[in-house]
């Protein structure tokens, strides 16, 4: 019973439990999958790890709040970092301030739709998401160009001491995003705002300057994201970034922070990542279709919403 109360004080735990049971799982399917093989998920899950750590700080706001502008952002900041970089390392020092004027832009624009004009969260990030995919459409004519900068295709893919640098990254984005969370104040007003905004608001919590930090925080990890994947990826296409809206998400979720706001955790979304990452590894190795991985991840995501959802109203301010 005090293991039980432990893992639900520290919900993190389950998706790390769910982590090492599928490994064991492909350990049995698969007789080469091993130690280097669970390496080789995680620096897949590292890119789904960028994009969800923004995702959770906007579900940690409350009130619904959701970003699905993330495909438009990762997918537009890809085309714009091959395009102005030209596959140079000095170029690229020209495409990364226009990626992260992408980010804050996307951001701002969400804030405010939300913030300001009071439009549901859902609504007004995919609203933004379809601008930014017809901002892909005119970039995509000016796309000619399928080099990727050596410096950028480095950090997507080499590796430092034998661990995959885009692995250090995302754990670095994990550290950083905990200690906001856990030890400062901006981290503390923003789960006050997710479970209660209107007394948050009455004990001098700034509840739009919060909101619209949350959002901030999402676009621009999602441009970076989208650059980092280019460079992963070899190139640019359309709707690449589509992938990464549910499961953003449900790397949120699964990992243990609140549907509802007001509590999250980023060593959750870490380890939901990789769950889901081998979720999808498994099914693979199964010889599942493509369409039958979408509706597992789909119903998976379903259940986990619904089970959090029935204990919402339970909840105290």
């Amino acid at each position: 019973m005090k293991v039980l109360a432990w893992m639900r004080s520290n919900r993190w735990s389950f998706s790390a439990i769910g982590v090492l049971v599928l490994w064991v799982v492909l350990s049995v399917l698969t007789s080469h999958f091993n130690l280097n093989s669970l390496s080789g998920v995680a620096t897949s899950a590292s890119f789904l790890v960028i994009v969800a750590i923004g995702q959770m700080f906007v579900i940690a706001s409350g009130s619904g709040n959701i970003d699905l502008s993330i495909p438009g952002v990762m997918t537009v900041s890809a085309f714009i970092t091959l395009i102005l970089s030209e596959g140079t390392d000095s170029g690229l020092l020209l495409a990364l301030p226009a990626v992260l004027a992408i980010g804050l832009t996307t951001g701002a624009a969400n804030a405010f739709l939300v913030v300001k004009l009071r439009i549901p969260a859902i609504i007004a990030t995919l609203a933004v998401g379809y601008v930014l995919d017809s901002a892909t459409l005119i970039a995509n004519r000016d796309l000619d160009i399928f080099t990727v900068s050596s410096l950028l295709r480095g950090l997507s893919s080499s590796k430092v001491a034998g661990v995959p640098a885009i692995l250090i990254l995302a754990v670095g984005l994990i550290a950083a995003a905990g200690i906001i969370i856990k030890g400062t104040s901006y981290g503390r007003t923003l789960m006050a705002v997710g479970q209660n905004a209107t007394a948050a608001h009455l004990a001098g919590g700034r509840v739009g300057r919060t909101i619209t930090v949350a959002f901030l925080i999402s676009s621009v990890l999602g441009a970076l994201g989208g650059s980092l994947l280019s460079a992963h990826a070899g190139g640019a296409f359309l709707q690449m970034g589509e992938p990464y809206l549910l499961q953003s998400v449900g790397a949120v979720v699964v990992g243990g922070t609140l549907i509802a706001g007001g509590s999250a955790t980023a060593l959750g979304t870490f380890f939901g990542s990789i769950l889901l990452v081998l979720i999808v590894t498994t099914m693979q190795v199964s010889g599942w279709s493509s369409g039958m991985q979408e509706v597992v991840q789909g119903a998976m995501i379903i259940a986990i919403l619904a089970a959090a959802g029935s204990g919402i109203g339970k909840r105290s301010a």
